[in-house]
């Protein structure tokens, strides 16, 4: 079947031949040993060249697919023995935020596997650089790679508990009697939210602008008034009770998290594991571990 499906993707005995490392006369014996096996003619000789029949035709599809699946099997096979490491890329909110509070679990459950964690910024060159895995962060139509959802992402607005002491909150509005954390680029993020919520947004104390939300949530565990925070990258404070959810009324974002990695590329016995792993860790709730 191997000298058959050369012969017939390069149309010639004599380059099948020479791909496959024998003489033309054993690829010629091979196919007319094939074709009196299934009583078929598989090929026209002409003299130069030879031309596949109908039935060579509908043969070498179903070859060249039995040929493709045995590859992937193989090669399934022998990843899932042989690899016992896992670099992956994240951003690093999500790193410090979830990741790395959650690694030791999988740690203790996969004691065989080296986990590489690099803090990484933007898309992965699966190409250049030696990394497995990504934890990306938006609408999932990058190019190049295989996706994985994992979670749509959701802003509630936290704080830390002494503000809730201090004034009640009850409806929307009672959030303006505090300052307002915001992420410089993502300014309408408070709007948004109060339109949400069915309420005006108006603010009648002059908050704070940081240049992200991993310290817009640090500056609300420090009392400096109420941010706008992703539910999945605070668990920790909120179990902790560094932070209490102000309002349970969520925002929902049009961005979600998703795994990521090479396209057509065979999974490693590390990579699937992880992958089942981080994909059941994350249909939890995030607000319990």
């Amino acid at each position: 079947m191997k000298s058959f499906e050369a012969a017939a993707r390069n149309g010639s005995f004599q380059k099948a031949s020479e791909e496959l490392f024998v003489t033309p006369s054993a690829i010629s014996h091979q196919i007319k040993a094939l074709e009196l096996f299934l009583g078929l003619e598989l090929f026209r000789r002409h003299k130069r060249r030879v031309e596949l029949t109908s039935a060579g035709k509908e043969y070498l599809q179903s070859v060249q697919i039995a040929f493709k699946e045995l590859e992937r099997s193989t090669q399934k096979l022998i990843s899932a023995h042989t690899s016992g490491e896992l670099t992956l890329a994240v951003a690093p909110a999500f790193l410090t935020r979830w990741l790395l509070p959650r690694i030791g679990h999988f740690n203790e459950q996969y004691p065989d596997i080296e986990s590489h964690l690099l803090s990484h910024n933007g898309l992965v060159d699966f190409d250049r650089d030696n990394i497995d895995m990504a934890v990306y962060f938006g609408h999932g139509d990058w190019p190049g790679v295989e996706t994985h959802f994992l979670k749509r992402s959701e802003l509630i607005p936290v704080c830390h508990p002494d503000l809730l002491a201090e004034k009640p909150i009850n409806k929307p509005e009672d959030l303006t009697q505090f300052p307002l954390l915001h992420v410089v680029k993502r300014k309408d993020e408070w709007r948004s939210w109060f339109e949400e919520a069915g309420a005006e947004y108006k603010e009648s104390k002059k908050g704070l602008y940081l240049s992200s939300g991993l310290l817009t949530a640090d500056a609300a565990t420090k009392g400096l008034g109420i941010a706008l925070a992703d539910v999945n990258l605070i668990s920790d404070e909120i179990n902790s009770g560094q932070l209490v959810v102000a309002l349970d009324i969520p925002l929902p974002l049009s961005k979600s998290f998703y795994l990521v990695y090479q396209k057509n590329r065979a999974a490693t016995y590390s990579m699937m594991v992880f992958r089942e792993w981080i994909m059941q860790e994350m249909s939890k709730d995030a607000l319990s571990k």
